[in-house]
Order: C-alpha cells, then structure tokens, then sequence
C-alpha cells in the first residue's frame, strides 16, 4: 500500500489474508541465550566500572537479571510455521490493546484511535507476506520506536490468540494489559495513587491471556513483546529481555508459570517475522473452589494488597528467599480472576467508548478517574453510535479523518447485547453483571470471525472472537454518516 493509491483501494487491500512467518526453533533458542550472556557480561562490567569510579552506594553488590527459565520452541502443530490473517485484523488486536494505555488525554485519539496510523504502513508482496511499505517506511524515520513497539505489540496478541485457540478450542482467550490488572492489587509505580508501599520492579509482561470457561478455573498465560526495525540479532536481544519481563510476574508456585515470549522484526526490505518462543510449566492456573457460583465473578475487586515478591523456596543450603515481582499464590486466585474479568471488561467497554461503564469497572490506582467525566467528541471517545454489520448489531464510537484526502468513517464497538451487560448508568441503577458479560462473551465465540468486505456497510469490517469490531469505510459526499 502506497499513498498514491486510492481510498477504496487501500480499504480492500486491508482485508486481504497475508502470511505471517512466525520463526521458533532450537537455533532461535540458542541465539537467544547466547544474547542474554552478551547482555549480562554487559550489566557486570558497567557496574564494576561505576564502583570503581565510586558511582556506587557502600554494600551494592552485582546482581544478575532474573531471566524465564526453559525457553523452547511452540510446537510446530500449533502454528505450523506460519498465521493466516489480515491486517486489518492485527490493527483490531493492536487497538484493543490500546483501549487502556491512557497514551492520550480524555480517552483521546492515542489510545482509541491509535491503530489507524498505521493502516498504511504495511503491505502484502507478491508471495502476500507483508513487508513495510514507502509511507511505512516515512513513518519509521520519525516515530521507529512508537511504530515498532506497537506493532510488535499487535503481531504479538494476534499471534498468542491463534496459540491459545488452538491449544484450548472449547475455552475463551481474553487479552488483558498486565498492568492493569496487576494495579487491582499492587502499587507498581510511585505515580500510582496509593499509600501503599510500591512494587519497586520495573519489569513485568505487558498483556496477560487468559484462557477460560464461565464458572471454572481459569489459566493465565503472561506475554512479553517487543518489535524492532532492525535485523535478526536485535530480535535476539529483544527476546533475551522479555524473558526478563516474563518472570517478574508467577501465578502459582516459584517458576511454574508458562509464558509467551514475542520479537516482531519488521524489515525495511524484508518480510515481517515474527520470532516467538515460550516457557511451559504446571502454574498459570487459577484454580477456583468446587461450588463457587460464577456470580462471585462480579463481586468488587476492592482494594486488596498482596505481599510484594515472590517466594523462593530454599534448595540444599540456600535458605528461602524473596525475589522481587509480583506473586499470585492460592489465596489470591479467586480475587485474581475476578481482577481480569474486570479488566477485560473494562478493555472492552473503553473500546466502545462507555467512559461511565469503564471508570465503575476500575479501581483508583487501576485509573478509573482517567475515564470519569465530559469528554468532548473532538478529543474523546463517547459511545453513541450503533450499526448492524454482516447481520449484527454493534453499538460504540466512530471517528471521521481523512485518508489521502478522501473523507473516512471508523467504528469501534461491541455487539449489542454482549455491552448491554456492562453497561453503567447511575441515574437508572444500572450496573455491570460480569458473570452475564462472559456468558455472552463465551458463547460469541461460536459465531464466525475474522475480516470481511460488508457490502450493504461498504466498508472493511473486523469482528473478533470477543463480539467487539472494528470497521472503517469512505465516506461518499452527502451520505449519512
């Protein structure tokens, strides 16, 4: 995709399937080690250098990086060493994962509409891989790092969906910002508002996919991604310092918790690749009592304060010990899965563009005053739009731009009654019933999927697994927006 080409042209081009390449194997696994002993010999002599300059406090000593243990290859049978899927259908992945990131004031265009930026930066070659494009490329010369981030990010979540739905068909996937389901219980940062004493680890994954079934124990699965514009080795690096992000989070027992570990090289002059390995173990799972009503799943988070690290048990004459990071341990599973149905629900309310509905689904230190109050339509995002899409009815936000100069409409939103569970209206004592939200939620996911050209819409339209959708088309002069 060019910017000479025309607007239609491009909301075509956007549902076309592409071809991921997704590189994992026992070679990458090395590589990868071989990176993180480059990088620790690194960290050692820059601090042998600042003690001997006296940059040091009396008493520091060296301590290495906490890396994930047991990085292998995904199975083959899962991917298959390459995912079918359209960009239009990452850029809906990627602006799920915005919806919660507050990058912008009033719930602005950043966070909602920040995946719209990139609709252009990539394109399908000949072979339908998918390599930068010329504006892509404009882009990357001022913005590389936002650009890579995200769009590792999206590569990343699109990419762990099809794992995860793979290896459990019958259960649901939901993608959740770590951090913010971590700020139901934890003080990550001093800018957090809270008393409580902070977190003092700076690395954490930065989604959680959590794999469940209304009513039953759920499995969390931490995920660590990053994208570079670089070349095979940086990808190395990047995946050698999200094995350090994946561990400062176990849900269960010292080093039982699996993860998803992501690089996304996306090439000036090469097809995008993604590089991905994983971490497998007993742990990730919240494990719910026998009897439990799955309408507990609705009660407050509230504002409960696990203890800050995570426990070593003691080997030989080591004794136990406390590592830094975040641990959930068995008398917080139950709280803990009610903490990501809260935040996923919120993820999806925010992308609907329900500022009410997603400040009453957040705790104060999670940011629900981010999402209080007026936000004005040329700022914000505010949910008063609805359209039926390939026979459903949707309801949430749109936004008008132009895209090389013609005039576009997107929509962001959720069906109908999958929101109507969530909705927050104090004045008519509305409140959300999440236990109702991921009944619906579960059962959506039967129906299809994917990207599609709507006619009678006459726009591109991705709808996901979650029943949300993200739709754009080009606005005819005098049609009714």
């Amino acid at each position: 995709m060019t910017s000479t080409m025309k607007t239609e042209e491009v909301l075509h081009s956007l549902q076309q399937q592409v071809t991921v390449p997704v590189y994992s194997t026992r070679e990458l696994v090395g590589k990868v080690e071989e990176a993180a002993a480059d990088k620790e010999r690194e960290r050692k002599e820059t601090f042998q250098k600042r003690q001997e300059e006296g940059k040091t406090k009396q008493g520091d000593t060296y301590a290495p990086l906490r890396r994930k243990p047991g990085l292998r290859p995904l199975p083959s049978q899962e991917l298959g060493l390459t995912v079918r899927l359209s960009f239009w259908d990452v850029l809906h992945h990627l602006g799920r994962g915005l919806a919660l990131s507050q990058r912008g004031a009033s719930r602005g265009l950043a966070e909602h509409w920040g995946a719209l930026k990139y609709c252009q930066a990539l394109s399908a070659n000949a072979g339908t891989h998918l390599t930068v494009s010329e504006e892509g490329k404009r882009i990357a010369m001022y913005y590389k790092a936002l650009q890579s981030e995200e769009l590792g990010h999206a590569f990343a979540l699109a990419v762990s969906e099809e794992i995860l739905t793979r290896r459990y068909p019958d259960h649901s996937v939901s993608i959740v910002r770590a951090d913010t389901a971590l700020r139901a219980g934890w003080t990550l940062t001093s800018r957090d508002k809270a008393k409580t004493k902070t977190v003092g680890y700076h690395y954490r994954p930065q989604f959680f996919a959590e794999v469940w079934k209304p009513g039953e124990s759920s499995r969390v699965f931490p995920i660590a991604c990053k994208g570079n514009h670089s070349d095979r080795q940086k990808a190395y690096e990047q995946l050698a310092s999200a094995a350090v992000h994946a561990d400062g989070v176990h849900i269960g027992a010292w080093n039982e918790t699996p993860a998803l570990l992501f690089s996304t090289e996306i090439s000036l002059s090469d097809p995008l690749t993604v590089h991905a390995l994983h971490a497998d173990g007993p742990g990730g799972w919240l494990h719910i009592p026998k009897g439990t009503p799955a309408a507990d799943i609705g009660l407050p988070v509230g504002d409960k304060n696990p203890a800050i690290g995570i426990f070593k048990p003691g080997k030989g004459k080591d004794p136990d010990s406390s590592e830094p990071g975040c641990q959930v341990g068995p008398d917080e599973y139950e709280w803990f899965q009610r903490a990501l149905a809260h935040a996923d629900a919120a993820g999806l309310t925010a992308f609907a563009g329900d500022g009410e509905s997603t400040a009453a689904l957040l705790t104060t230190r999670q940011g629900s005053d981010f999402f209080q109050g007026f936000a004005h339509a040329a700022a914000g995002s505010v949910q008063d739009a609805g359209y039926t899409l390939l026979g459903e009815k949707f309801e949430g936000t749109d936004h008008v731009f132009r895209l090389n100069g013609e005039r576009v409409q997107a929509f962001s939103g959720v069906a109908a009654d999958i929101l109507g569970a969530l909705v927050t209206r104090e004045e008519d004592k509305r409140h959300a019933d999440v236990a109702a939200y991921r009944q619906r939620v579960h059962t959506w996911r039967a129906k299809r999927h994917g990207t599609f050209w709507d006619r009678n819409w006459n726009g591109v339209v991705s709808i996901s697994r979650d029943g949300t959708v993200l739709a754009m088309r080009q606005i005819r002069p005098f049609q009714d927006e």
